[in-house]
């Protein structure tokens, strides 16, 4: 007699995958067509194919445990040739959201960044937090005389708020990578333990920042240089930031600096890049909607909170140049908002996507499958 294999399938779990975004999963009929027509999909067990059968069976644990969900770089190809409408890389797109539910800790927070009638108390959180730090220490009120925002917010007072913000997240990414790393490893490809990490790490790095599989989606072509683009003006912020950070407690140098310094140069550069690449991205995904999907709130939530990010970022800086006060400080508390707001979830948000998607492509290298 035949060994026998029990399916045990989680419905609750195909539930969730339709109401976040994967509503039209039951339409595929398993053509293999997605898999065939990915520009990137591995030969030895390609993807979406086998996910999209995981995900109508409920097959969550095998679904959780693939770093393939991340190797898919959401080029959309596979949905707009898919000859039912299934949507592919929507469905997988919500995969990689109820992944990051699972490993994140705690999964509640998770699930609220997820879920639309919880953004006012997420939002409430950073603002409610800001409030009583400046009340605590006396700054609640609009400070006389030219704009400086350390008036209003002393930077000491900043980096204790942002630096405690930024250890919680990467101890909830810590957590979540190394729970995410063994579960991955003991599936059907395992990792070398003669690879060498640190040589295959820093190859992974160059492909994400190359963007070169990016660069080989068809439909979606132009996603690629925006989010580059958005990349890009992260990596120019956080020089900036670290920057800043030099002047004021090695240098002793205090803040505004003039627009002279070559660290505005750098700033400039970074928000305009941030800022183009953001709403390129916003640009394309309504243009392409009916071809690809408009995308879940997942997503969008990540999409404007990087906008809003830029944008007030901006906003503080013309206003502070202008002097106009009224304006100035209550769009700087905003910035400071959305800045908190952006690292503090981090690990909820679709934002770990970059941590997540870095450890499968490392992963994939290291087990020797092409990526």
């Amino acid at each position: 007699m035949a060994d026998e294999t029990v399916v045990k399938s989680d419905l609750g779990f195909v539930q969730e995958v339709l109401e976040a975004g994967g509503e039209d999963l039951k339409k595929c009929f398993q053509c293999a067509t997605c898999s065939v027509i990915c520009p990137i999909s591995p030969e030895e067990g390609p993807f979406p194919r086998k996910e999209m059968l995981y995900a109508q069976w409920g097959l969550k644990d095998k679904l959780i445990a693939n770093p393939d969900i991340w190797l898919c770089h959401q080029c959309s190809d596979c949905t707009v040739y898919c000859p039912r409408g299934a949507k592919p890389g929507e469905v997988l797109g919500v995969l990689r959201q109820k992944t990051i539910e699972h490993y994140a800790f705690p999964g509640l927070l998770a699930r609220w960044v997820g879920d639309f009638k919880f953004l006012p108390l997420l939002l409430a959180f950073p603002m409610l937090l800001f409030y009583l730090a400046l009340n605590i220490t006396g700054h609640w009120h609009l400070p006389p005389g030219p704009v400086v925002y350390s008036k209003l917010f002393p930077l000491l007072l900043v980096d204790i708020l942002f630096t405690s913000a930024a250890a919680f997240a990467v101890y909830v990414f810590y957590r979540g990578v190394k729970n995410y790393w063994n579960d991955i490893n003991a599936g059907p490809y395992k990792v070398d333990p003669d690879a060498n990490l640190w040589k295959n790490l820093g190859n992974t790095l160059v492909d994400i920042l190359s963007h070169d599989r990016f660069r080989q989606c068809g439909t979606t072509y132009k996603r690629s240089t925006n989010h580059l683009l958005v990349l890009v003006g992260f990596i120019l912020l956080g020089l900036v930031t670290a920057w800043a950070v030099y002047y004021h407690y090695l240098r002793g140098f205090d803040s505004p600096y003039p627009i002279t310094d070559p660290m505005k140069a750098v700033a400039i550069l970074g928000t305009a890049a941030l800022l183009y690449g953001i709403f390129g991205v916003i640009q394309e995904r309504q243009l392409n909607a009916a071809k690809v999907g408009r995308g879940s709130y997942f997503d969008w939530l990540f999409v404007y909170v990087v906008a809003a990010v830029g944008v007030t970022g901006l906003g503080a800086w013309a206003f502070r140049l202008v002097g106009i006060r009224l304006l100035a400080y209550p769009t700087y508390f905003l910035h400071l908002t959305a800045v908190f707001f952006l690292f503090f979830y981090a690990p909820y948000s679709k934002m770990a996507h970059m941590v997540y998607r870095t450890v499968a492509m490392l992963h994939a290298r290291m087990s020797g499958r092409g990526f």
